[in-house]
């Protein structure tokens, strides 16, 4: 069985202490960022807190800082100590036990103990959108108040990684373990938490506030006084918070002109690709399930009607970079040998002719609606790009516009929708992120970011099932390589663009996060600096 502690893991960790942050040494950073109210602007609007239950940026976010994971990631993705103080992988890769830390309490000073860690990983394999981040998981076993065992039906190359960041946070037994459904559960928009900060206030539509935990398992962690999560309407009126200083961190920039404005805030920084592991893949969807939609070669012929050299250089100002398949390029698992869609209307129209669509008097062959997730910029341009885009070979595009979250999540997972720009991310390892969207079993209805294309493959299945037990990387990327040949070629998304995630970042802010997962893990070692 292998051990890993933080003493074991963190030996490299002294070297750090001769670096700095934005210029800053660390020594003068550290000092600086002890106390503070930091403000993270988004234009996210989450519906609740409970990240056991609920994906997507609005939740695991605040979430990250409200609940305590076993374990972290640092920036070479390997897993380090959080709740956990110590974790053990068994040889054959088919257990690995939890030794908690002594004297963790939850935010109403319960202890937080092995039966909490149960009751967390049951409750997400159960209910989490991410079906497949915790299938294999058969047991989890109680050796003692600290301990807890987490046994699998086969080995499980994501585990780690999986009990991460927000991905697994640990949740209250005692509160959210009265028999209610957790997805609907009342104390999910104001819960009991584990992590480094506690919740003072959420105002849906508003702002989330957040206050340190002052018995934090970790030593001087977290460093700040207090979070606050302002939501804004859209990117526009964020930007103009970041500009006058009412926001120290403006989250996901994606439109070239805002980045443009937001670079010339005096002292801003901005960085690129935070949160690599995140993975954000930008496509156009297609209900499969729907009449018009149903054969491949209409999708296929959608895909070929789309001019991404035009998407990612005029619309999106070359901040982002090509999608070609269900795998992030940056995936050691990524193959490029998938058909790419090139710009070809003329494919485009006679794999229409030979679906049975052929122009109408009126040069239509069919109407589709589009929707998109409201309050991004970027979607919304690509949305507005479809409609003339697709009208070169006779498909009639509506715009469909949803007046918030709640509204396009519903249509979509609902089934009540014909195609949808949407933004689905890879969350580190296949796994996790990319198999909830093409695997069969994981047609979900109602729920937002499962298989909500209605996507069915057996083949696909199979290879996924299979890359998804296998230990051995040269295999798995063998399995994976098949797969998404498959599934570019039965297109029942369009790939469009890999999202570069750029955050702006004021002076006031001090040691933003460094591991891979950026402002969705736990916000201990940020700070705002003073004066």
């Amino acid at each position: 069985m292998k051990s890993f502690d933080r003493r074991t893991l963190l030996k490299a960790s002294a070297a750090a202490s001769v670096g700095s942050i934005f210029g800053i040494p660390w020594e003068v950073a550290a000092q600086a960022a002890k106390g503070g109210t930091l403000v993270i602007g988004t234009t996210q609007k989450p519906r609740h807190l409970n990240s056991a239950v609920q994906s997507g940026i609005a939740t695991m976010m605040p979430a990250a800082q409200l609940f305590a994971s076993p374990l972290r990631m640092d920036a070479k993705w390997s897993p380090q100590p959080y709740l956990a103080e110590k974790f053990e992988l068994s040889s054959d890769n088919r257990s690995v036990r939890l030794i908690l830390r002594q004297g963790a309490v939850f935010h109403d000073g319960k202890p937080v103990t092995a039966e909490d860690v149960k009751f967390s990983i049951e409750t997400i394999r159960d209910h989490h959108p991410f079906r497949t981040m915790y299938g294999p998981v058969n047991a989890v076993t109680i050796d003692n108040d600290r301990t807890a065992v987490i046994r699998l039906s086969e080995p499980h190359p994501a585990l780690l990684l999986a009990m991460s960041t927000s991905l697994t946070p640990i949740i209250p037994k005692h509160i959210f373990g009265d028999g209610t459904d957790p997805k609907v559960h009342p104390r999910n928009s104001n819960p009991v938490g584990s992590g480094p900060f506690k919740l003072v206030e959420f105002k849906p539509g508003e702002h989330i506030i957040m206050e340190r935990f002052d018995r934090f398992f970790q030593k001087d962690a977290p460093r700040l006084d207090r979070v606050i999560v302002r939501e804004y309407k859209d990117p526009a009126s964020l930007l103009l918070a970041f500009e006058r200083g009412e926001v120290d961190i403006q989250a996901q920039i994606g439109d070239p002109r805002d980045l443009e404005r937001a670079k010339k805030v005096p002292g801003a920084q901005m960085v690129t690709g935070a949160g690599p592991a995140i993975g954000p893949l930008i496509w156009l969807a297609f209900n499969t399930k729907n009449p018009k939609l149903a054969d491949k070669r209409v999708r296929q012929a959608i895909s070929y009607s789309l001019d991404r050299k035009l998407i990612l250089g005029q619309l999106l100002g070359g901040l982002h970079k090509p999608a070609t398949g269900p795998i992030a390029s940056g995936s050691p698992f990524y193959s490029a040998e998938v058909e790419k869609y090139n710009y070809n209307l003329t494919k485009a129209a006679k794999l229409l002719d030979d679906a049975g669509f052929k122009p109408g008097t009126n040069g239509t062959r069919m109407t589709l609606d589009v929707d998109a997730i409201p309050s991004t910029a970027e979607q919304k341009t690509m949305q507005e790009y479809i409609k003339p885009a697709l009208a070169k070979v006779g498909i009639e595009v509506k715009v469909r516009v949803s007046p918030d979250f709640p509204t396009w999540a519903r249509r979509v997972s609902g089934g009540q929708f014909e195609m949808t720009i949407d933004s689905v991310w890879n969350w580190g390892d296949p796994v996790i992120g990319v198999h909830r969207t093409w695997l069969s079993s994981n047609i979900r209805p109602g729920v937002i970011w499962s298989n909500t294309q209605g996507y069915s493959n057996p083949k696909v299945d199979q290879l996924l099932t299979d890359a998804g037990k296998e230990m051995n990387t040269a295999k798995r990327k063998a399995l994976y390589k098949e797969a998404q040949k498959i599934i570019v070629d039965d297109c029942p998304v369009a790939f469009l663009y890999e999202n570069i995630n750029t955050e702006g970042f004021r002076s006031t802010v001090v040691q933003p996060p460094k591991g891979i997962w950026g402002l969705i893990d736990g916000l201990t070692d940020m700070g705002a600096r003073k004066g």
